[in-house]
């Protein structure tokens, strides 16, 4: 006998948690995991949908308790069933409740009311109509024989036209529709933010000799049995986007449908825009600025074929696509892939999963590779293509690294170093355009020195000390604390302190030194409202300004042909956060802000500013040279055991009560090690995560590290019971994040 665990329904929380029935004799070949089934519940018995979420030999109660699966659902729910079975995979794989799984890839669930137009049209025939209304003539009747002399002109009405143009309340209409004159009908409206009216239909460029090989070796790659995910790494402007249409021209040639994924909001406008030139109708659009109602009407036409190409950020990977056939993850390195809420996926691996399970392929693109991908595709687990110039033989920009402390030393306390300042004037005084990048990731924290550079670092965990209100520094790996120094301990400097200048400060000292320049600014204040990403980015195209001001939002995949000058204000600012991927982060963000200038016909210039000219980072950056970023920073993750040398498991903990959250997550830490005694497994903290509290929930960490992944998995699994059975836990939300 087979006995399958089935979730009744995921609208509701109160039912978070399988029931296990008994799976007749004749279905026992058919069910699998993620299907559809209709089944008996409750004490009515009623037939209700509910979902396979498991299948197993044994039974969890008497046997005879349970009932049996009534039937399976249609063929038709097949991408459904597929979607279902990539939540299962999603829960295991990551560490949450079914539900919480089921309700990532399955958003469509959501009850949102359809739009509909009402219109108005005759039930009878118009000779009927002529002579009612010459009777109605006769009468006070003045908005009924308004409305059917009307209807008898136009054939059918608009129900709002009928109301505001011809003053005819609905109790009118209610009148005529009841003596069976007319009835109305109902027009389904489609909710689409997507603004395409100014959108021109353009010929495909032609692709170069690099490219085409690049789609080559990519489609060769396609005719294997299982083929791999394709890693292609191009420098910035080299034309991945070219290569991403020409591929979704193959997967829509075959009858197959694409998702694109892209990491930003703000990268939608442009992004959109050139799929759609190229595709038409074919492109639809979907992120988390547009209602609910927008994204149902979205997901509708998915599933039911009226679109082939759907583009967003990581929620579009679930698109009820029932002919998947390409996957592409543009800036695959972007952590905005990974998710923050429960079941903390990666889109990355999960759309390699989707693809697996949908026989699909996946392409990754970036002009600098997250360390995981480029590590796999080293390794031969992904084919890695390269486009290795620009596209039109466009040269790369000039890098500048400017070392602020030399600037402070000849007298320059302002935030524009004099090399920036100069490219800045004569930019303005030639009518092209810069863009001026405030690297705030993990500005908050750090305390370093304004004279030397010098950073407070942790001495075991090799990340910057974060600064809190009580004047100490406290590193959030492993809890390690000591006081903030009143001067530099390395040079006797007073100068310092956190750093302070935001976006607004930069804006007020661009229109200060240069009077009548004409400024946007790009942060997470300006672009709160939906639509003002694609105002402030249009705006901008059109020349409305002449320097745009911003933070990461800025830099990543934006292409501005008049923009010859990109500064970066202070790369230091990433490169001292507190995470153990800082390095990464800091390459990633200059290559991606070098990047956006000479894209057109004129040449580009950088000016990097920074405490840390000599940081590899910052040097392989500057010209653009990833092999050798890699090959430095993986020996330093190869030292520290940190991923992709070896796998981590964080354990995070929350709790509006201090002292028991302290006390569950020592406890937590004494389970680890007392079922886990081998001495290849690192074991950090607990220590109080980055913000240790939130809207007074408290919250801490343990990490845990091991070069197997299964292990890792094997360890929460244990932790997962172990919570489960002791009360004490049940005020404590814990989740489980892997690295």
């Amino acid at each position: 006998m087979i006995y399958a665990d089935i979730i009744i329904d995921i609208s509701s929380d109160k039912l978070d948690r399988s029931f296990q029935y008994c799976v007749p004799a004749h279905l026992e070949q058919e069910i699998k995991l993620g299907m559809v089934v209709s089944i008996p519940f409750g004490n009515s018995n009623q037939l209700r949908k509910g979902y396979v979420t498991g299948l197993s030999q044994e039974a969890k109660v008497d046997p005879s308790i349970l009932k049996e699966i009534a039937g399976c659902c249609s063929a038709e729910e097949t991408t459904e069933s597929r979607l279902i079975a990539l939540a299962a995979w999603m829960k295991e794989n990551y560490g949450s409740t079914m539900i919480q799984a089921l309700k990532t890839v399955l958003p469509i669930k959501e009850k949102i009311r359809a739009k509909e137009k009402r219109y108005l049209s005759l039930s009878i025939s118009e000779e009927k109509a002529a002579e009612i209304l010459a009777q109605l003539e006769k009468t006070r009747f003045k908005a009924r024989t308004r409305l059917l002399r009307e209807l008898l002109q136009e054939k059918r009405l608009d129900y709002t036209t009928a109301s505001r143009e011809l003053g005819v309340a609905a109790s009118v209409v209610k009148k005529l529709e009841e003596q069976g004159i007319l009835h109305i009908e109902y027009d389904e409206v489609q909710r689409n933010s997507l603004n395409t009216g100014d959108i021109q239909k353009e010929e495909p460029l032609p692709l170069t000799t690099e490219q085409e090989s690049a789609v080559q070796c990519i489609l060769e790659e396609w005719k294997s049995a299982q083929p791999r995910p394709v890693l292609l790494e191009g420098v910035t402007g080299s034309g991945k986007t070219q290569v991403y249409m020409k591929l979704i021209e193959e997967t829509l040639n075959r009858g197959e449908q694409a998702i694109v994924l892209i990491p930003e909001i703000a990268l939608t406008y442009q992004t959109v825009r050139r799929f759609y030139a190229r595709f038409g109708e074919k492109v639809s659009v979907i992120n988390s600025r547009q209602s609910q109602g927008e994204r149902y009407d979205q997901f509708k036409r998915a599933r039911k074929g009226e679109v082939q190409v759907m583009v967003g950020p990581r929620s579009a990977l679930f698109t009820p696509f029932s002919r998947l056939g390409l996957i592409v993850i543009d800036e695959e390195h972007e952590p905005s892939y990974k998710s923050e809420n429960s079941p903390r996926y990666h889109a990355r691996e999960t759309a390699v999963k989707r693809a697996e399970l949908e026989h699909a392929r996946v392409v990754l693109g970036s002009a600098t590779p997250s360390l995981e991908a480029y590590s796999r595709a080293v390794s031969d687990e992904y084919v890695l293509v390269k486009l290795k110039a620009r596209y039109g033989e466009r040269p790369m920009p000039k890098v500048s690294i400017v070392d602020l402390r030399e600037e402070l030393k000849a007298g320059n306390r302002s935030i524009l170093s004099r090399e920036l300042w100069e490219g800045i004037e004569r930019r303005l005084e030639s009518r092209e355009q810069i863009m001026l990048f405030l690297n705030r990731r993990g500005y908050a924290g750090f305390v370093s020195c304004r004279s030397c550079g010098h950073v407070m670092k942790c001495p075991h965990c090799d990340v910057s000390l974060s600064e809190h209100n009580n004047g100490r520094l406290i590193c959030h790996y492993c809890g390690y604390e000591t006081k903030k120094p009143q001067v530099c301990p390395e040079c006797g400097s007073p100068y310092i302190g956190g750093f302070k200048a935001g976006t607004q400060q930069i804006e007020k000292v661009v229109q200060d030194t240069f009077p009548g320049v004409r400024t946007l600014r790009m942060d997470f204040d300006t672009t709160r409202n939906k639509g003002s990403y694609e105002k402030i980015l249009a705006s901008f195209a059109a020349h409305e300004a002449d320097v745009l001001i911003g933070t990461q939002m800025i830099v990543k995949g934006h292409d501005f042909p008049d923009v010859t000058l990109v500064g970066v204000i202070a790369a230091d600012l990433s490169l001292n956060a507190d995470d153990y991927r800082c390095g990464e982060r800091t390459f990633q963000l200059l290559c991606q802000a070098v990047g956006r200038c000479g894209r057109g016909k004129k040449p580009g210039e950088a000016v990097i500013q920074t405490y840390h000219p000599d940081h590899y980072s910052i040097q392989a950056a500057a010209v653009q040279d990833y092999e050798a970023f890699y090959e430095e920073e993986m020996s330093y993750r190869e030292l520290m055991d940190y991923p992709p040398a070896a796998h981590m498991m964080a354990v995070l903990g929350s709790c509006p009560e201090e002292e028991l959250l302290i006390q569950a997550m020592h406890y937590l830490q004494l389970y680890i090690n007392r079922i886990y005694k081998k001495k290849d497994l690192h074991v950090i903290g607990p220590a109080y995560a980055s913000v240790g509290k939130v809207k007074d929930i408290y919250r801490q960490v343990i990490y845990l590290k091991h070069e197997d992944y299964g292990t890792l998995v094997r360890i929460r699994d244990q932790m997962e019971k172990y919570i489960e059975i002791n009360s004490g836990f049940r005020k404590i939300y814990i989740q489980f994040d892997f690295s």
